[in-house]
């Protein structure tokens, strides 16, 4: 009885001292794990900002990004609407000086005609104030005198505007400056498809025709029209 109570108390103790020895071991396992996971959450949170202050950053950089495109849109929006209403004062300075232009553009070619209207009015005032009844032949020589004045005075002031009147008498028909009246038989001197008579003066301004002369042109006989 005695060997067995020793041998059974025997037991228990080595029974207690094994589970002793399994707690420990847990325990440390444990406590290691533990402070690895703190040290690690340590390690994290000293490398890497904290997930709150992230989004805040990058929420003030949006915002600043957005205050500058946004002062960006209204400079240009500001430009835009200046360029706006000087094209729009161009356009209408550029109609009135149009308009003006259609207006006065002959205002210095009408001054020149004023001219000529003078001398005309003082050949017909001349001429019924001072002309005795029955003496044609003085009146006929007023006549001349102002007319004479009249045609000088129109030369010039065509001549002053770029107006020339076309003598094409000689020159070959063009269809460009010539109006056909009707075909005439060829005389000595005078080519066939030439201009053989003016029924009217042509005339341009500026190298460019404005009228047609009204012409004659020599023909062969037996083309005769």
């Amino acid at each position: 009885m005695a060997v067995r109570s020793l041998w059974a108390g025997r037991l228990r103790v080595q029974c207690l001292l094994s589970s002793t020895a399994a707690w420990e071991s847990k325990g440390w396992q444990l406590l290691f794990s533990t402070a690895i996971q703190r040290t690690a959450g340590e390690d994290c949170r000293s490398e890497d900002p904290p997930d709150e202050l992230g989004p805040s950053l990058a929420e003030r950089a949006l915002r600043i990004k957005a205050v500058k495109l946004e002062k960006e849109v209204q400079d240009l929006t500001v430009r835009y609407q200046r360029a706006v209403a000087d094209c729009e004062n161009i356009r209408r300075r550029t109609q009135r000086c149009v308009e003006d232009a259609k207006i006065f553009g002959i205002q210095s070619f009408c001054k020149d005609l004023v001219e000529v209207a003078d001398i005309l009015e003082k050949t017909t005032e001349c001429i019924s104030e001072e002309t005795e009844p029955g003496d044609q032949k003085l009146t006929l020589e007023k006549v001349f005198r102002g007319l004479s004045l009249l045609e000088a005075k129109l030369k010039s002031v065509f001549a002053k505007h770029g107006l020339e009147k076309l003598t094409p008498i000689g020159d070959k028909y063009d269809p460009h400056q010539h109006e056909l009246i009707c075909h005439v038989p060829a005389g000595i001197g005078v080519q066939p498809g030439t201009v053989a008579l003016v029924r009217q003066d042509g005339y341009k301004l500026h190298g460019r025709t404005i009228r047609l002369a009204r012409v004659e042109v020599a023909v062969e006989s037996q083309r005769r029209l």
